[in-house]
């Protein structure tokens, strides 16, 4: 446990020093987003019988929380990996186990701190309802999980900065625009329908919603359990890969 909570703060240190980059950007940059596309759409485009600005703040504040979930572990792990200090993390004693818990779970908070803030900054816009807040908690928590596991994925595979670039541009960005933060995929003709039910982000966005407005396009519960599956198997696959050290110990 004393592994653990060092790690831990080490991490929680190292956003929070930075806190003015880390997460009051990302809060501007999805306040940019409303106010363009609010401002645009808000007369013409209703959702689900929901006024579109109001639709999209939670698409708003999960793609935040699951870009910063990610950001923060695949950051951490690649820098500390060509600086050299990841050494000092794996010579201790510390168990696997508690090194991935330290790295999701301080990505899980950065994520959710920088969703709140989101949240906060755009809720003056609209009267914002909630109508089942344990299903906005249980998403954002399982969802900022599942994306800082995959950032850890991403930090022990890539080599340099370049590659983890391509590697949000090609899959962590494609994932969140097209997940239906900014649109109802029942928009959407039949064919890329199906395609965005094969994308795990397109789950943990419905389901948020679905806490503030109390409708959706799928089940909550099947969504809730996609993302669990999903969260699952990509843990199992990350302490996999720090059991074995892939690319950690040379």
């Amino acid at each position: 446990m004393i592994g653990f909570w060092t790690l831990f703060e080490k991490e929680m240190l190292r956003f929070w020093k930075v806190a003015f980059q880390t997460v009051a950007a990302p809060v501007l940059t999805a306040l940019l987003y409303l106010l363009i596309f609010g401002h645009v759409l808000e007369d013409h485009v209703r959702v689900h019988g929901v006024p579109y600005t109001s639709f999209l703040i939670p698409g708003l504040v999960m793609m935040q929380v699951l870009q910063n979930a990610f950001a923060n572990s695949s950051s951490s792990l690649i820098q500390a990996k060509i600086t050299g200090s990841i050494v000092f993390v794996l010579l201790p004693p510390i168990p696997y186990s508690a090194f991935f818990a330290a790295y999701v779970l301080a990505a899980m908070v950065r994520g959710l701190m920088v969703g709140v803030g989101v949240l906060l900054a755009t809720v003056w816009f609209v009267d914002l309802q909630v109508v089942a807040p344990l299903w906005i908690v249980a998403f954002a928590v399982i969802s900022g999980a599942l994306f800082g596991a995959l950032g850890m994925i991403a930090g022990i595979w890539v080599e340099k900065f370049d590659q983890l670039a391509a590697f949000q541009n090609f899959l962590i960005m494609p994932l969140t625009m097209l997940s239906g933060v900014f649109y109802s995929i029942y928009t959407l003709p039949g064919f890329w329908q199906g395609v965005s039910h094969y994308n795990p982000v397109f789950y943990m966005i419905d389901g948020f919603r679905y806490g503030f407005f109390g409708v959706s396009d799928v089940s909550p519960l099947l969504s809730f359990g996609i993302v669990f599956a999903s969260f699952a198997a990509v843990t199992l696959l990350t302490l996999h890969l720090l059991k074995r050290g892939w690319k950690l110990r040379g």
